[in-house]
């Protein structure tokens, strides 16, 4: 057997952590796997690209080799602001966007980490697909890419012999899954522990942090997220709301759902989960009165809305996300 051809492309402004990372953790599942006994061939990395030279973000300047045939193409993720001129970046990015194309047509499997599923997209990979990248920029993907079936919660999608992971460290989530179904998951599980890698997520829910992503909707809409965020304990009573902003039911849904896209429940349901969130990581609070406070009389009512929200149940958010206080 011939060793796994597994080829990274890298390209300006990328993330040159994201070029390393999965090969990184190859190699040393590579030793584990040698040690373990196991006569499987190693991995054959290398770090291609369509230019000659590459300055990664950072400043941080790339040997590459020239684009050749692999079997798995990984595309890393590059530095994707608010105010980034995406239209003009993917456009310059038009030779790599191409390399990504043609691997693929010729059979190999494409991995995009993180925002690297914009180059993905932009090839054309991932139409009708289901696809998963980074929370920060979900709702920018989704709004570029209507054809394409997000799944933003999850960490890895592979649909069709295309992968897309979530946000910088889901890179690891997928080495270990690539490591796993290559060389079993005895070396996957040593992998995990030799370098402090989880190796039991399966969503990025948890890690949301919904006051960084930009609020969506006009003035009106704003306007009652506002109200509804300052009175987060009292019970959701819709004709109330509107009549605070005079309007009828139908207008507060229709005029709220065109503007943010969601209506007033699902945000006020967002909003106490932030809260809630909030509460579990700070505070000695019980589940109970947390729930309480953020307008749940019914902890198992709160209980199954913050897990659907984040994967995890209040108990176990807590344990993982808890602060420890200053002595």
């Amino acid at each position: 057997m011939s060793p796994l051809r597994v080829g990274v492309l890298a390209y300006p402004g990328c993330f040159a952590s994201e070029v390393f990372g999965v090969p990184d953790l190859l190699a040393m599942a590579t030793h584990v796997a040698a040690a373990q006994g196991s006569v499987r061939p190693a991995y054959e990395v290398s770090v291609i690209s369509p230019r000659r030279r590459v300055i990664a973000s950072g400043g941080s300047a790339i040997d590459v080799s020239a684009v050749r045939p692999v079997d798995v193409l990984i595309v890393p993720g590059f530095e994707l602001s608010p105010t980034l001129d995406l239209d003009a970046t993917l456009a310059d990015l038009g030779p790599e966007v191409a390399a990504i194309r043609s691997q693929a047509a010729s059979g190999t499997a494409v991995v995009s980490i993180c925002v690297g599923a914009f180059l993905a997209a932009e090839a054309g990979l991932l139409d009708g697909r289901e696809a998963t990248t980074s929370w920060l920029f979900a709702d920018r993907f989704a709004r570029r890419y209507a054809d394409v079936r997000l799944c933003s919660e999850k960490l890895v999608v592979t649909d069709q012999g295309v992968t897309t992971t979530a946000a910088f460290s889901a890179m690891y989530d997928f080495a270990l899954q690539f490591i796993r179904e290559h060389d079993g998951p005895r070396v996957a599980r040593s992998i995990a522990r030799i370098a402090l890698v989880d190796d039991a997520r399966s969503t990025q829910a948890p890690y949301v942090d919904s006051r960084l992503i930009p609020t969506a909707g006009g003035e009106f809409s704003l306007g009652v997220k506002r109200w509804l965020d300052q009175n987060l304990g009292t019970r959701y009573d819709l004709p109330a709301l509107a009549q605070e902003f005079h309007v009828s039911t139908r207008t507060m849904l229709r005029r709220f759902g065109d503007e943010a896209g969601e209506t007033p429940l699902t945000y006020l349901q967002t909003a106490r989960v932030r809260r809630a969130r909030h509460l579990l990581e700070t505070t000695d609070r019980t589940v109970a009165g947390i729930a309480a406070d953020v307008g749940y009389l019914d902890p198992g009512t709160f209980s199954g809305i913050f897990t659907r929200h984040t994967g995890r149940r209040p108990g176990e958010y807590r344990a993982m996300f808890r602060r420890r206080r200053d002595r």
